[in-house]
């Protein structure tokens, strides 16, 4: 994989960043070009990830506002170009906190650094954080201050060769000592739903992903076994794992690297075991309309389902709308004809339920458009999977360390037909 040149670009198309690797710059109009492309679409979500413009291949990522774009003259491997321009954007949010146009434009000094040092001639060198971490220091308050009053901005490069580079594998240095070993394990899951009006469902997958902090000393070899690894599909695992292990035993077999990283991400498809319903029903009438919204607890988790909210888009003949509810808040926002229904934590003794009173403008008794509800929520404790870790065997080493797993948190998203 050779990428010629990669750019960050803000929400309204500015570019912010831009990198070269191999000697011979893409023109700026290849921005413009791609930004034309998407006020076509109207929607990010619209473009294909891999594009063709009449000079380049292009591939893209969008992280909260900002796009991250890379260009290649020749053809490339456009999966492993994505997965490094995400990995770009894990590691700048890993170092800013958060992937805003300020607060890459107030680094930009280490930007440029990290993208200098993540790739070399247009291929990926190094796209650890913990090694990274050792040659560009993160941005710190002290740093800012001292900017301030000396008037220019702070190195940020340690100037020392990191450990990582005598180790024998790259994504984890070498004598690594702790005080206290330990190794954690979370299961974050999300989970996408589609149904009918009728409650019946045409899709119903769950996304999910094991983040790890090791603080372990020396050089453990991990094993991770589950309990039902039968239901894991699409598994992208972080380089450190050995896949014919996986492939031949399903277990985890890894070196880790030291501190939090994404062991692997993984796909869960054709699940029944949906923990929420929601019900519309949509009546007419004399041109008026009536949405009634109801949801509860479908399939017990035993967790309480927490930030329950409902977005409800009315017809677009809508000329006026009145909501009520029994339960939580709701807004009408005339401005996009969407009802904003917000829940909390779903109750157990009464079912929750919205009622949405709507006029049509004149000469439309029925309007032919059913907008698409959508629905989310999250629940923390639990994996919605059904995944389970049996256990973690630490080899190598003669300490015993503390070990430990939990689900942190699902999130659901619904899309249902009115």
């Amino acid at each position: 994989m050779t990428i010629q040149s990669i750019f960050i670009m803000s929400d309204l198309g500015e570019v912010m960043f831009e990198k070269h690797y191999q000697g011979k710059a893409v023109d700026r109009s290849i921005c413009d070009w791609y930004w034309s492309e998407l006020v076509r679409a109207q929607s990010h979500r619209e473009l294909p990830s891999v594009m063709v413009s009449p000079t380049h291949y292009v591939m893209h990522v969008r992280r909260e506002d900002i796009t991250f774009l890379a260009c290649a003259e020749l053809e490339t491997s456009p999966l492993l170009a994505i997965e490094f321009l995400n990995r770009v954007a894990d590691i700048l949010e890993e170092y800013m906190g958060e992937l805003h146009e300020d607060s890459l434009k107030d680094n930009f000094v280490i930007v440029y650094q990290l993208l200098d040092e993540m790739m070399d001639g247009g291929i990926p060198l190094t796209t650890e954080s913990n090694v990274l971490k050792e040659m560009i220091v993160p941005p710190n308050l002290m740093a800012r201050m001292m900017s301030v009053v000396i008037g220019e901005p702070p190195s940020s490069v340690t100037g020392v060769v990191p450990p990582s580079v005598a180790s024998t594998v790259p994504w984890r240095a070498a004598q690594v000592k702790h005080v206290s070993n330990e190794i954690f394990l979370d299961l974050v899951e999300e989970m996408e739903v589609s149904m009918d009006r009728e409650g019946v469902l045409s899709l119903c997958h769950v996304y999910g992903s094991i983040e790890a902090t090791s603080r372990l000393s020396g050089m453990p070899e991990i094993i991770v076994r589950f309990h039902n690894p039968s239901i894991i599909e699409n598994v992208r695992f972080h380089p450190c794992v050995r896949i014919v292990n996986w492939e031949r035993d399903r277990l985890l077999s890894f070196l880790p690297p030291d501190g939090p990283f994404k062991l692997m991400s993984y796909r869960v498809k054709n699940l029944v075991n949906v923990p929420v319903y929601v019900k519309p029903q949509t009546t007419y009438q004399s041109g008026e309309g009536r949405l009634q919204v109801t949801v509860g607890i479908k399939h017990d988790t035993g967790k309480p389902i927490e930030n329950m909210t409902v977005t409800a888009p009315l017809p677009n003949a809508t000329s006026s709308a009145e909501v009520e509810t029994n339960h939580g808040s709701a807004e009408y926002r005339s401005a996009t004809r969407t009802c904003l229904w917000t829940i909390g934590r779903i109750p157990r003794d009464k079912v929750p339920s919205l009622t949405v009173t709507f006029k049509l403008m004149d000469g439309v008794d029925k309007p032919t458009d059913r907008p698409i509800m959508n629905a989310g929520f999250k629940i923390g404790g639990t994996a919605l999977s059904g995944l389970k870790i049996d256990s973690i065997d630490v080899l190598n080493e003669d300490y015993k360390p503390y070990k430990g797993v939990r689900a942190v948190t699902t999130a659901g998203c619904f899309e249902i037909s009115t």
